[in-house]
């Protein structure tokens, strides 16, 4: 009887264990504490749970019932709820109960993309100053970990937090300065995730499923496979290349020479570049939290490649939107600023074609617009320090195109024709009418005809929404372009919101990254 008794004891004691490890209600780390709620659209709840478990949430005067399916998960979704300020209590209860505090309603955007996305506000202009005041308790930010969600650290991806200046200092400078104007506009809560990574190729953000249907795209795949096979080489081959440079570099301080860059980080060495990394770990985590939109911010490792871009991007953005399962939310591109020197004559240089591959992503996939950044850019600094004005812009952007506010955003190119030995343009989001922003005559328009050789053009606004672009020397013109050098000097066709007008191209000729993949 004896050890019968203390056989069912140790089995009583492995029920209340397995129980308390197995029946708890879990929730993903976006639902949290602080966190802001989207307002005016359905609100997914959801989580783990024991298969079979009856689960209970409760908002407001919103009560769901739902039981965990097959593999343990459950989802409810909230009724469109109303902007609050007010503090509020979402309770989750089955087995267990958790009580998420301190929730408030309003608008939420995803920020997204690479360095420029990543920048700080303490590497940018004034940006200690700003940060020592950024006292915003209604403005909510939950700062995406990269450890986190790359495995190399345990712990919450995140937790939402009032932004404050201990908050916001591993924060998004251009995603505060978006987030801070919004709010100042809209007067609601606003919620800001921002998931970005420096160096970030844009692959590492889209699903395997999406690159492996798309013969221009399935190569990013493939090359996963390559890099995996390399990586121990490589690995060898760059720590002695790493060795090699510090002993180098001891020698040039000696001669009092300054060192040489240290050896660039290998593809294969970089995990945050393989093919859905990125994703995985940092975006289908926060899926389907309910959003307004996102903006992005990125481009710049994928120079090499800007015609693959092209087909890059559409697929990107279509793959959020088709597993966040929330429609065509407002998806903001913020183009590539002016960077490096300028150059005297018109060029074919692969920058320009990325901030072309990002223009026509927006024109062409619905509801995508174009935040233009083409004049606050550093020639010598691939990161600028003025994050405020993409901040404004971003916001500006969202105001007008994703809450419909009568506003006007940069001038598009809308169509073109060619009239003798003119071509005629027409754009579009032109406000009160196209007009010069710097100097007495339009600069920065090139022009070339069947030889493809582009020439500066003389430009003319000749009505509310046209310009006409020719040049003596090209007789029959066949094509225009406008700001395409990777730093216009002085890109000066505005509206009367004096923002500069998109960088673009009429023709389809092939680009410097023909081919590249």
């Amino acid at each position: 009887m004896k050890n019968g008794g203390n056989f069912l004891l140790s089995i009583f004691f492995i029920t209340i264990l397995s129980t308390s490890i197995w029946a708890d209600i879990k929730l993903p780390d976006v639902l949290g504490n602080s966190m802001v709620l989207q307002q005016k659209q359905k609100v997914p709840i959801w989580g783990t749970a024991d298969v079979g478990e009856t689960v209970v949430v409760t908002f407001q005067k919103q009560k769901l019932t739902v039981v965990a399916n097959e593999k343990g998960r459950w989802r409810v979704d909230l009724k469109p709820l109303k902007a609050d300020f007010t503090p509020q209590t979402l309770t989750i209860e089955g087995k267990n109960k958790i009580s998420l505090k301190d929730i408030i309603i309003g608008e939420v955007w995803l920020l997204s993309g690479q360095s420029n996305m990543q920048r700080l506000l303490r590497e940018t202009a004034n940006g200690e100053e700003v940060q020592a005041k950024a006292n915003h308790p209604n403005i909510r930010i939950f700062n995406v970990s990269r450890m986190v969600g790359y495995k190399e650290r345990k712990g919450k991806m995140a937790e939402w937090l009032a932004c404050t200046p201990k908050s916001v200092k591993e924060f998004s400078a251009a995603g505060y300065y978006f987030g801070v104007d919004l709010q100042e506009k809209l007067k609601v809560p606003i919620g800001l995730i921002n998931s970005s990574w420096g160096g970030s190729q844009a692959e590492a953000w889209t699903p395997v499923e999406y690159l492996s249907a798309n013969p221009d795209l399935a190569i990013t795949v493939e090359r996963t496979k390559i890099w995996d096979e390399e990586r121990p080489r490589i690995q060898v081959e760059y720590a002695q290349a790493i060795e090699k440079w510090k002993v180098e570099s001891e020698k040039q301080k000696v001669a009092g020479a300054r060192p040489s860059p240290s050896p660039g980080v290998p593809d294969a060495l970089r995990d945050y570049r393989v093919a859905a990394s990125i994703y995985d770990g940092m975006i289908a985590p926060l899926m389907p939290f309910a959003i307004k939109g996102a903006a992005w911010y990125q481009g710049e490792s994928n120079e090499a490649r800007a015609e693959q871009y092209g087909i890059l991007m559409p697929v990107m953005i279509r793959s959020w939107r088709e597993q966040w399962g929330q429609g065509n939310f407002p998806f903001g591109i913020i183009q590539l600023p002016n960077y490096r020197q300028p150059k005297p004559e018109p060029v074919d240089e692969s920058w320009s074609f990325i901030r072309e591959a990002q223009r026509r992503t927006a024109l062409n996939t619905t509801n995508t617009g174009l935040i233009v950044t083409i004049d606050i850019g550093e020639a010598s600094d691939i990161h600028p320090k003025n994050k405020l004005d993409v901040g404004l812009r971003m916001s500006r952007w969202a105001l007008k195109d994703a809450y419909k506010m009568k506003l006007t955003n940069s001038p598009v190119l809308k169509s073109y024709v060619v009239k003798g030995n003119k071509i005629l343009l027409t754009f579009d989001d032109i406000g009160a009418g196209l007009k010069i922003r710097k100097g007495e005559k339009l600069e920065e328009f090139a022009i070339a005809g069947e030889d493809k050789k582009f020439v500066w053009a003389e430009a003319k606004i000749v009505g509310k929404n046209k310009v006409e672009v020719w040049s003596d020397k090209v007789v029959s013109p066949k094509a225009v372009r406008y700001a395409f050098n990777n730093n216009p000097r002085n890109p000066n066709l505005t509206n009367d919101s004096n923002l500069p007008a998109s960088p673009f191209r009429t023709d389809n000729w092939d680009n410097p990254t023909k081919g590249k993949r």
